[in-house]
């Protein structure tokens, strides 16, 4: 659909703009009002104003790469993607700060039974990045093979036009920067289980990756953006009417952001209290699901549209951002709020958590080293993902620390493995991404 289409015909952008707006009503009106409400009903209204927001800070992040120059696009883009999905996260690691400077423990929790501040800030991490990947980049596979798979049996056998059978996911050879510094942040993140904290120093190193990444970004040439939906309707407002709409929804959305994240991670602890259900479950993997959503479903439409190096390369981004901005900022909040330079502790199972995750993060990483995720790499992640997971519930928490400890050893032996028949590849893939310009790799 052209600009001018967009125009023409706004009923289902200007829809899903509206709905988006009018999902934080319900919980602003909790947050102020402060009806009694349960805490499930509590939790599904401040999650929905969450999303709602994120999907706004979307749309208004991809119209602004019309305004404004690459390097800037880059810094306020990773700025405000970022935003809904660590906003909670913050919440959990303020709580650990100010739990530390009040009774002077290791971030003991803030009541009786509780789980610590700190683990929970932990686990709303490792959750959101193993979904990024067993869920989101294995999806863009599935998607692709699907629709490719239902346009090929739709041609008559013999058909001139057939296209060739379908053999994966491919990136562009420029995507090998994003690759690049996703390794080095997986192979630092390694270290991380064999501390008891994550220290000042950790986020001296993440946030110097992530400033390096983005420097190394500004070298791309510029691109138009794909804009599709809402996001292309807004685009094809005149200049000033475009650049009004999006500053407002981003400061709409920001608002709305900041007022609902403390009390949707209380609604979801006490939502477990109420209901025998473990926080840890639902801070690890409801709240990062609220707010991973928008990331989810536009990248499933680029997926659907055969877009697919665009989907698979912008989760791949965004995993960047999760391993090096968000891991990093982590310790400065709590350090903030508890007026120390202790780092983030790393308490009971969430030392295990954090391997799991940069196992699979490595894994990951070993399957795309050559640029390409085929249906059957796809499988692989996604069934090593639902088996840990399944596996933690059914063995329970007496099993939990096991279970994850035999994922991460399978995980870590299947990298290496694989590294080790595509070396060569991995070679190339750091060279490209930390070294060779763009002009060269485009032209390749």
């Amino acid at each position: 659909m052209s600009r001018a289409e967009a125009t023409q015909r706004p009923g289902l952008p200007l829809l899903a703009v509206s709905v988006a707006l009018l999902s934080a009503v319900p919980a602003l009106w909790l947050r102020f009002a402060t009806p009694h409400l349960s805490h499930p009903i509590e939790a599904l209204l401040f999650g929905l104003a969450i999303v709602g927001a994120a999907f706004l800070l979307s749309w208004a992040a991809e119209v602004a790469q019309l305004d404004i120059s690459a390097g800037l696009a880059i810094a306020v883009l990773a700025l405000i993607a970022v935003l809904p999905e660590y906003a909670v996260d913050f919440v959990f690691a303020w709580q650990g700060g100010a739990s530390v400077q009040q009774f002077g423990a290791a971030c003991p929790a803030t009541e009786p039974g509780a789980a610590s501040p700190c683990s929970l800030a932990l686990a709303n991490m490792t959750g959101a990045n193993r979904l990024l990947i067993g869920l989101g980049w294995t999806s863009v596979v599935f998607i692709a093979w699907y629709r490719t798979r239902r346009a090929r049996r739709a041609l008559p056998e013999g058909a001139p036009a057939r296209p060739p059978r379908w053999s994966g996911v491919a990136l562009d050879r420029t995507h090998a920067v994003e690759l690049a510094f996703l390794a080095v942040a997986t192979l630092y993140s390694l270290t991380l289980p064999l501390k008891s904290s994550i220290t000042l120093i950790d986020s001296a190193v993440l946030l110097t990756l992530f400033v390096l990444y983005s420097i190394r970004l500004t070298k791309a040439p510029v691109r138009d953006p794909h804009l599709v939906g809402p996001a292309l309707w807004l685009a094809s407002f005149g200049v000033a009417a475009r650049r009004a709409s999006i500053i407002a929804m981003a400061i709409w959305a920001a608002v709305v952001i900041v007022l609902s994240a403390e009390p949707f991670a209380h609604s979801l602890v006490e939502t477990g209290h109420d209901y025998g259900i473990s926080e840890f479950f639902l801070v690890q993997w409801l709240a990062p699901l609220a707010s991973e959503a928008p990331e989810f479903i536009v990248a499933g439409l680029f997926a659907w549209r055969l877009r697919t190096g665009l989907a698979l390369g912008a989760l791949v981004s965004s995993k960047v951002n999760q391993w090096t901005l968000l891991v990093g900022s982590l310790p400065i909040v709590f350090a903030i709020s508890s007026a120390s330079r202790h780092g983030l502790p790393i308490a009971g199972t969430q030392a295990e958590e954090l391997l799991l995750t940069a196992s699979q993060s490595l894994f990951a990483v070993a399957m795309l080293v050559n640029l390409r995720m085929s249906l059957a790499e796809a499988g692989w992640i996604f069934a090593l993902f639902w088996g840990q997971f399944v596996a933690s519930l059914v063995g329970g928490e007496h099993l939990h620390e096991e279970v994850l400890l035999v994922a991460s050893a399978v995980y870590l032996v299947a990298a290496v493995w694989i590294l080790s028949l595509k070396r060569r590849e991995a070679r190339s893939l750091l060279r490209d991404g930390l070294r060779t310009p763009y002009a060269q790799m485009a032209h390749g």
